[in-house]
């Protein structure tokens, strides 16, 4: 056995239906096509989408926005909210959703500076906006970026 005597196997493949080649053929004279109109026509056909003039749906729509494939989505805690915790604690993922704080992980977590915190906190997370970094080690805490 080699590549010149590799078959289909039985049943496997049809022949082709040659339309349009005498009475025998079972398909004459319109060889299936119907009559008249543009689909009966060499080469007829309307574009997939088209509704036979009519504004197609695609243009009938909107165009909205962009969505760009790289974007990363950080979930937002305030500072007002780590005020919570009992001071000298790590604040992690972890306990930031066992708080409540965060319901579901994006691509990672964001503190802001909004509000005043009075602890001093080690709080672990993926960024930091530059108010709320100084806020925590005003108030005698640590920053880790993880």
């Amino acid at each position: 056995m080699d590549l010149s005597n590799l078959r289909p196997s039985y049943g496997s493949t049809h022949s082709k239906k040659r339309i349009g080649r005498g009475h025998g053929s079972g398909n004459v004279k319109t060889a299936g096509r119907g009559h008249k109109g543009q689909n009966s026509r060499s080469g007829g056909g309307v574009k997939p989408g088209f509704e036979g003039g009519q504004m197609p749906l695609q243009r009938r729509l909107p165009k909205r926005g962009f969505t760009p494939l790289s974007r990363t989505v950080y979930v937002l805690v305030n500072l007002r909210d780590l005020e919570l915790f009992d001071t000298g604690s790590v604040v992690d993922l972890e306990v930031l959703g066992k708080a409540g704080l965060i319901s579901q992980l994006k691509d990672g977590v964001k503190i802001l500076g909004d509000g005043e915190l009075s602890k001093a906190l080690t709080v672990k997370a993926h960024k930091f906006s530059k108010s709320a970094q100084a806020k925590i080690e005003a108030a005698g805490g640590t920053v880790e970026v993880i």
